[in-house]
């Protein structure tokens, strides 16, 4: 259902907590609690029946921060720019975004990123916001588009970062999720208990086909529980994929016989959709178990349809990852990148 979001890197800074009030233009969910714990650190809890999505962002911000989240949630929902003649009290009780909650922080007299408006100071705060879910509907791209969209290059804004996402139990049932997960991946490699032991093709690129099936003997034979390609070789004309993965799996299908342990290959099938196919293809034929997507290149959908197969675990290779998360205040953090992924079907 539910993730709480813990608040206690805020509080270190001595952040104090603070309703809208019901008066402002921002609606408040009623149904929304607050609850301290016993180091007083404010937490955020949804009601466990609520149809709403909730997300929460670190902002810093030139204006009152009220202004900033109440913004921020019209421009993500019914609202915009301007006033437009469509959006009525009607419409905005029904589909208008809420500010939940506003958890004040330090201000600073430096933008942390350029762009933003100038002011004296900025203000860093934590902010809840939630959407209806009617708003929409079971689709992970439109989800995206709105706890992100284009908020990143408004002027209002000197800092944002999404971090985390709290989903309906209803929303997250229109989704397979991970076909697999850890559970599976210990029943397919027959580690029951412990660590699973990985590596990666190392280097990376440059050698042929026999030349990897070699060093993956080696890996088999020394005891890897998993071995992935990087994510650099995909279907290069010095190691085609077909030529590869044949060359690798005869090496792994004959340690099984040999030993009855299955170790795991992940073949990197990122590429075109189609080529992502025929892939997946091949390794079911050749008797693989497992494969490799980098999840930043092939997107939410080619994900969605590679994962919803169902036959291979999945391992997502975040590559990229640093341009998402590297600043403080831009980007997402891996609280809500990694439910994004989860829902889409990635097993690992």
């Amino acid at each position: 259902g539910f993730i709480v979001v813990d608040f206690s890197e805020i509080q270190r800074s001595q952040l104090f907590r603070r309703k809208i009030s019901e008066k402002s233009t921002t609606f408040i969910h009623h149904r929304c609690r607050l609850a301290l714990d016993e180091h007083e650190s404010p937490k955020f809890l949804p009601n466990e029946m609520s149809e709403r999505i909730f997300a929460t962002y670190d902002i810093e911000t030139p204006l009152p921060v009220a202004e900033a989240a109440a913004m921020l949630a019209g421009e993500q929902s019914s609202g915009t720019f301007v006033a437009i003649p469509g959006e009525t009290q009607e419409l905005r009780e029904r589909a208008s975004a809420r500010v939940e909650e506003i958890v004040e922080g330090e201000s600073v007299t430096e933008p942390s990123l350029p762009g933003a408006r100038s002011a004296e100071r900025y203000q860093r705060a934590r902010i809840v916001v939630s959407w209806p879910q009617e708003n929409i509907g079971a689709n992970l791209p439109v989800l995206v588009s709105t706890v992100q969209g284009n908020l990143y290059e408004l002027t209002q804004f000197s800092g944002l970062k999404l971090v985390e996402l709290s989903l309906p139990e209803t929303f997250c049932q229109a989704f397979q999720g991970p076909r697999f997960g850890i559970q599976g991946t210990r029943e397919v490699s027959g580690v029951s208990s412990g660590p699973l032991i990985g590596t990666i093709i190392k280097p990376s690129v440059g050698l042929t086909p026999t030349q990897t099936a070699d060093l993956v003997k080696q890996l088999c034979e020394a005891g890897i529980d998993f071995i992935k390609d990087d994510e650099l070789m995909g279907n290069s004309p010095h190691s085609p994929f077909d030529e590869r993965a044949e060359a690798v799996m005869r090496v792994v299908n004959e340690h099984s016989q040999k030993t009855g342990k299955r170790v795991l290959f992940a073949f990197n099938l990122t590429d075109d959709y189609d080529n992502m196919q025929r892939h997946y293809d091949k390794v079911i034929a050749l008797g693989g178990v497992a494969a490799m997507i980098s999840v930043n290149t092939v997107g939410l959908p080619a994900a969605m349809k590679v994962c919803g197969r169902g036959e291979l675990v999945i391992h997502g290779h975040r590559n990229g990852w640093g341009q998402l998360n590297r600043h403080q205040w831009l980007g997402v953090g891996f609280g809500a990148y990694g439910k994004l992924w989860r829902l889409a079907g990635v097993d690992q």
